[in-house]
């Protein structure tokens, strides 16, 4: 069998916030969205217009709590054509968490703190 990646699902305790962050750093659109029809739940997919590959952002009417994020050992990981332009950006941003220079990747942060690590 042969199976295709379609999608990683973050909880986001701010929509708008969440939106704006993926849109700024990493230039992520919003691709489709979906509301439940009593308002308990939205959808957000946001796509790098290129892979087809979705961020699913999903967010609970309900959910006032940060979530609990564990350890952050599970996160996203995208690819960038400049490495040095994308971390100077990044650094203007304040949203680097994490550097390894030795392995030539560092990580930002997400609202909810959810990591995202930047590789070439």
């Amino acid at each position: 069998m042969k199976c295709q990646f379609v999608h990683q699902n973050f909880n986001v305790l701010d929509l708008a916030k969440s939106i704006a962050f993926y849109e700024t750093n990493l230039g992520l659109k919003v691709e489709k969205r979906h509301q439940a029809a009593d308002g308990s739940f939205e959808l957000v997919f946001m796509g790098d217009g290129a892979t087809g590959f979705q961020l699913e952002l999903t967010w609970l009417r309900d959910w006032k709590e940060p979530y609990n994020l564990g350890d952050n050992e599970i996160h996203l990981a995208v690819r960038v054509p400049d490495m040095d332009a994308a971390r100077a950006f990044h650094r203007e941003q304040g949203v680097i968490c994490f550097e390894n220079e030795a392995m030539g990747i560092y990580f930002i942060a997400d609202p909810d703190g959810y990591w995202i690590e930047i590789v070439r």
